[in-house]
């Protein structure tokens, strides 16, 4: 039953408990980016196996992540929240102490599968728990904080690489996961969906990971080993992907509803997540690259230079999270990612004698302010749009959009601008094409701007409005 307020004591427990652990998996999905350079000289790791590293955590995440939303909504929100977080703490370790390369993409694929179970159930309890009225800023304050979380990544592992090691970056989770696990068992209510369909689509959960793991093999390496291989793994993974969505159409048991596509503002949200994100991850991997590589500057000054993106997150989250209940998401969904663009086209104009102040800053403070604008509007929509009952599900789809696009982009955009084989470690080619990357990044982000000017319509969040046909505009 949702009957949390927002500004109770038991509401603020429950939104610290599910940000803290939700930003544990956000963190990882970029903290790293900043530690690549270090891992790469610590473990003899070239831009295959550093990519490795990064996208092998985002392939589980985004494998799993919808196993994960609906075990919440089948078996407890705060049961499967709580399981994730003890396995993601656990291959934390893992990581931390990592002697190879190949062992440290092991335990990063074990650690995607844990902020898969985490992330949906995080954003499910909120939804379940809080009452209608103040979904919307609960949501947005969720979805700020942890976006902040992903945000601060580079900055944080900034300051642990610098002080210390790489290995920091991981071992830092393990206290942090703890102390979720205690507070949630005491804090967070259980809640779960009475109707749903008994056991789990283990067969379509089979089909995406194929999928999407050949996906990120022909884009990661396009260049390398023989043609025929390369096209018959992509072929493979269009194939199974395809079959997914078959099986998710035909079995009784869906693990992803495709009735939920059927709503036009569900599916516009999904599609500006798509791009929000995909912008965000593929700008944010290259840029604390190319500041290190390029520029010369130490890890700490390249996670320094992500820092207005925190803040103007963590500012303007929450009171977007509040106005879209009053004036619809239309606006901030289409200036969010517009701004979101125009910081990347700044960013493009970087070059080999750039100052970190006066070039870098500028695009990051307009990018942070578009992300600021968009996140909260964005997942509040993606949420509100179906039935409170399935907002494991949804929750599982809109996080594994976000998850899929950084995916996709971060294994694709260095390829796509000739930054394939060494080019992430050669100061000459990463400057050559750093430039070419911002431009497809600020593309997609436009992009996503587009589809929210098209497609969404201009009235209010209508919480739940999958009812008996209705579908929101």
């Amino acid at each position: 039953m949702s009957e949390l307020a927002y500004r109770s004591g038991a509401g603020r427990w429950v939104i610290a408990i599910t940000v803290l652990g939700s930003a544990l998996g956000f963190l990882d999905a970029t903290v790293v980016n900043v530690a690549l350079p270090a891992i790469g000289a610590d473990l003899g790791a070239g831009s295959a196996g550093l990519q490795g590293v990064l996208t092998g955590y985002l392939l589980t995440l985004s494998s799993f992540i919808l196993i994960g939303g609906a075990y919440a909504d089948r078996f407890g929100r705060r049961r499967v929240f709580m399981i994730g977080t003890g396995w993601f703490t656990l291959a934390s370790i893992a990581c931390a102490l990592a002697p190879t390369v190949p062992i440290l993409i092991a335990a990063r694929l074990l650690q995607g599968v844990g902020a898969a179970l985490v992330t949906p159930g995080s954003l499910a309890i909120i939804e379940a728990t809080f009452r209608p009225s103040d979904r919307s800023r609960a949501i947005g304050a969720w979805a700020g904080l942890s976006a902040v979380g992903a945000a601060a990544g580079p900055l944080l592992g900034g300051l642990l690489v610098d002080a210390g090691s790489w290995r920091a970056v991981f071992a830092l989770n393990v206290p942090i996961g703890v102390a979720v696990l205690l507070v949630a068992a005491r804090h967070v209510p259980e809640s779960r969906d009475p109707d749903a369909a008994p056991g789990l689509d283990l067969p379509g959960a089979l089909l995406a990971v194929v999928g999407l793991g050949g996906l990120t093999y022909v884009l990661i390496d396009p260049g390398h080993g023989a043609a025929w291989r390369g096209a018959a793994v992509g072929v493979g993974a269009l194939g199974a992907l395809a079959a997914f969505v078959v099986r998710e159409l035909r079995t009784p048991g869906p693990m992803v509803p495709m009735s939920l596509f059927a709503v036009r503002r569900f599916t516009a949200a999904n599609l500006v997540t798509f791009a929000v994100y995909g912008t965000l991850g593929g700008v944010m991997f290259l840029l604390v690259v190319y500041v290190q590589v390029v520029l010369g500057e130490s890890a700490l000054v390249a996670g320094a230079a992500t820092l207005p993106i925190t803040l103007a997150v963590l500012v303007l989250s929450p009171v977007m999270g509040a106005s879209v209940e009053r004036w619809g998401p239309r606006p901030p969904l289409v200036a969010g990612p517009s701004l979101i663009a125009a910081g990347a086209l700044l960013l493009s104009r970087l070059g080999p004698g750039s100052s970190v102040p006066a070039a870098v800053l500028p695009g990051v403070l307009v990018l942070g302010i578009g992300l600021g604008v968009a996140v909260a509007p964005v997942t509040s929509t993606a949420l509100s749009s179906v039935p409170e009952r399935h907002s494991g599900v949804a929750s599982g789809i809109n996080n594994a959009t976000a998850r899929l696009a950084t995916l996709l982009v971060v294994a694709g955009l260095p390829g796509a601008a000739g930054l394939s084989g060494h080019g992430l470690e050669d100061p000459t080619s990463l400057a050559r094409g750093f430039g070419a990357a911002m431009v497809m990044a600020a593309a997609l982000a436009a992009s996503g701007a587009a589809v929210a000017a098209a497609t969404i319509g201009r009235g209010p969040l209508r919480p739940g409005a999958l009812v008996a046909g209705v579908r929101p505009r």
